[in-house]
C-alpha cells in the first residue's frame, strides 16, 4: 500500500515543455485515472512515475520519499504497457515468474503466488503456452500477472487495453475494475477513453497540454466540469454548448441564445460563483440527457420546440440532433420515443444539470 505525491513536476522535451506544473497527491488504496487526448502529457507523466523518465524540475514522493533519483526496479511499482511486452520465447509461466526469478524469491513463494493470481486472472490453464497462441485478452492477463506477483506498492496502466476489440476492452475494465476492489492496492491508470475513466476512477485527473485541467471524483467531473474543454471531452455524445450573453433583470438571470435573441433561458437556480453580471459573454452547457421531449401535460420553468434533423440508433437508446436556429443539439432519449426527421417536438431542459461558462476564459462561472 502506498500513498503518492506529484509536486511542481515540470518536464521538457527540448524547447517543448510537455508537463506544467502538475500536482496530485494519491491517497492510499486510490484508483487515479489520467484521462486526456494524444499529446497531453499523460504517458509522460506516468513515465515519470515509473522512473523511465527524468523531470526537469518538481518531485515524485512515494509514501513521502523523494523517489527522484530512485531507479525504477527499486520504486516497488509495477507497470502493465499497452504493448503487453511480454517475452515471446517464453511460456507464461515463466513470463509472470521472470521478475521474481530475478530477484531469486525462494521457490515455493514463486509457486504460491504464480497459482494464486494465475487462478484470479483466469490463466491458470495456460501458463505452458507462449504469448504467440494466446489473444489479445489473454496476453493482456499474462501482462498483468506478471505485475501482480511482485506484489507492488502501486500499480501503473499506460491504456493497457487499446489494442483489444470492444467486447474484450469491456469484459477487461471489468476484470481490473474486480481487482482493484480485490487487492485495495494504488493504481494509477491512463486512457483517453472517457468510458473507461467514468467507469473505473475513485478519482479523475483531466490533463489538456500537459496541465491538470480538473482533479476530482467521476461524478464531479462529469456534473460540475471546471471548464469548456473538460466538459466537451468527457461525455459521448459531448456537452451541447449554447454561445449567448446573461441578462439580469431583478431576480431573474437567463441565458439569451446569439442564435435566437427573442429567447430566454432561465438559470437563476444556478450556482454562480460571483455575481452574475448583463452582457456577459457565456456558453450555456447542457447535457444530452438534460434535453428531454415535454409531455402535453407537463408544465415546466422552461418550454422550446424544436426540429429533428438526424436520428442514430445505438442500441438501447438513440441520439436525437435538433435544428437550434441554424445549429445543432443532441438530445439521448430512450429507443421508445417514436419520432422521426422533420417532427417538432416540445422540449424541456433540465436547468438543474446546466454547466455555465465564460466565453473569454471558457472556465466555469
Amino acid at each position: 500500500m502506498a500513498t503518492l505525491q506529484v509536486k511542481n513536476l515540470t518536464k521538457n522535451f527540448g524547447p517543448t515543455q510537455v508537463l506544467k506544473q502538475i500536482n496530485i497527491d494519491i491517497s492510499d488504496g486510490e484508483f487515479l485515472v489520467l484521462l486526456g487526448p494524444s499529446g497531453c502529457g499523460k504517458s509522460t507523466l506516468l513515465n515519470i512515475i515509473a522512473g523511465l523518465e527524468t523531470v526537469n524540475e518538481g518531485e515524485v514522493r512515494i509514501n513521502d520519499h523523494v523517489v527522484n533519483k530512485v531507479e525504477p526496479k527499486d520504486r516497488n511499482i509495477a507497470m502493465v504497457f499497452q504493448s503487453y511486452a511480454l517475452y515471446p520465447s517464453m511460456t507464461v509461466r515463466d513470463n509472470i515468474l521472470f521478475g521474481l526469478k530475478q530477484r531469486k524469491t525462494p521457490q515455493e513463494e514463486m509457486e504460491n503466488s504464480l497459482q494464486h493470481f494465475s487462478k484470479m486472472l483466469k490463466v491458470d490453464h495456460l501458463l505452458q503456452r507462449k504469448p504467440g497462441q494466446l489473444s489479445g485478452g489473454q496476453r493482456q492477463r499474462v501482462a498483468m500477472g506478471r505485475a501482480l506477483v511482485r506484489k507492488p506498492e502501486v500499480f501503473l496502466f499506460d491504456e493497457p487495453l487499446s489494442n483489444l476489440d470492444a467486447k474484450l476492452r469491456v469484459e477487461m475494465r471489468h476484470e481490473i475494475k474486480k481487482l482493484h476492489e480485490q487487492l485495495g492496492t494504488t493504481m494509477i491508470y491512463v486512457t483517453h477513453d472517457q468510458v473507461e475513466a467514468m467507469s473505473l476512477a475513485t478519482r479523475i485527473a483531466v490533463m489538456d497540454e500537459g496541465i491538470v485541467q480538473q482533479i476530482d471524483s467521476p461524478e464531479v467531473v462529469y456534473d460540475r466540469p471546471e471548464s469548456v474543454f473538460v466538459a466537451d471531452f468527457v461525455g459521448s455524445p459531448s456537452i451541447n454548448m449554447i454561445p449567448g450573453k446573461l441578462v439580469v433583470e431583478g431576480s431573474l438571470v437567463a441565458v439569451v441564445p446569439d442564435a435566437q435573441s427573442s429567447l430566454k433561458i432561465p438559470v437563476s437556480g444556478y450556482e454562480f460563483r460571483e455575481a452574475p453580471r448583463s452582457g456577459t459573454g457565456v456558453l450555456l452547457g447542457v447535457r444530452p440527457e438534460c434535453l428531454m421531449p415535454q409531455s402535453s401535460s407537463e408544465q415546466t420553468e422552461f418550454q422550446l420546440s424544436l426540429p429533428v434533423s438526424l436520428i442514430e440508433l445505438t442500441g438501447h437508446e438513440q441520439n436525437i440532433t435538433f435544428n437550434f436556429y441554424g445549429a445543432e443539439i443532441v438530445s439521448r432519449l430512450p429507443r421508445g420515443n417514436q419520432l422521426k426527421v422533420g417532427d417538432v417536438v416540445p422540449l424541456n431542459i433540465d436547468l438543474g444539470g446546466v454547466s455555465i461558462f465564460d466565453s473569454t476564459s471558457r472556465k466555469r462561472i
